[in-house]
């Protein structure tokens, strides 16, 4: 198993009895908030659909919890441009109603401030997306969903959405790594709940058709949306209710064993 991406820069102590505390207790005032998992290889379109979800008019309160590893992050002018106010270092408000997170710690501390936030009646939100890095095997930060009590009396996971570049996902599903090394472009696709085929401008129908071929034999479940330049609707990566616990432990039977990683 790849490391737990937010594991690296987690102060020791960071998340205390008392917002653990919060947490669990704002369950039963608010309904679970629905979380959607985005991964996808550096080039695969990410930030440009989280640009868009921090930007467009949607009407929906969402907050996008960014990891930092990534080489190119959510633009600092963009969110000067569309941001009220910088509340705290970790959590902007955008004027469009959305938040925007950055990890620089644990992903439990980041969502414990927000189920905070919510808690006290000063935030409703109607969802969480969390983008992982373009390496990162997404199911450390899906089992975060199920085997912490106090992320779930706060959150559920509602589904793991791919973004996927067409013009050059093949190249990283034929690329041979040493023994014993999970591909993790085949783990993301085989993980993912939906698979956003985007760039679509770039190649030809025939292209697609094979590749298309290839997901599905990776991953038949996963319905494929084709798009360009990761212009989907909100609708279509929110609120899904995809994600398939049973389906998920089928596939891998150690998904909820966390010993051995860090």
């Amino acid at each position: 198993r790849f490391e737990h991406p937010f594991d690296a820069l987690t102060p020791p102590g960071t998340t205390s009895m008392a917002s653990t505390t919060s947490m669990a207790s704002s369950a039963a005032e608010v309904p679970l908030v629905p979380v959607t998992v985005l991964t996808g290889f550096l080039g695969s379109g990410k930030t440009t659909l989280l640009n868009h979800i921090l930007t467009a008019t949607h009407g929906k309160k969402i907050a996008v919890i960014e990891n930092e590893f990534g080489d190119v992050g959510i633009d600092d002018e963009l969110l000067q441009k569309n941001s009220k106010v910088q509340a705290d270092e970790e959590i902007i408000e955008m004027m469009n109603g959305c938040i925007c997170c950055t990890v620089r710690q644990d992903l439990i501390t980041v969502l414990s401030k927000l189920a905070k936030r919510v808690a006290s009646g000063k935030l409703k939100l109607d969802g969480i997306v969390i983008e992982t890095t373009g390496l990162a095997d997404p199911a450390p930060v899906a089992q975060t969903f199920f085997v912490d009590d106090a992320v779930k009396a706060f959150a559920r996971l509602d589904g793991i959405v791919t973004l996927i570049d067409a013009k050059h996902i093949e190249l990283h599903l034929d690329e041979e790594k040493p023994e014993g090394v999970e591909n993790e472009a085949v783990e993301q696709v085989a993980f993912a709940d939906r698979l956003l085929l985007n760039k679509i401008d770039l190649v030809s129908e025939a292209d697609l058709f094979r590749i298309e071929s290839r997901l599905k034999g990776i991953n038949a479940f996963a319905p494929i949306m084709r798009t360009e330049k990761a212009q989907v609707s909100v609708d279509s990566v929110l609120n899904i209710k995809a994600f398939d616990l049973k389906k998920t432990l089928d596939m891998d039977p150690e998904f909820l064993n966390t010993d051995g990683e860090t």
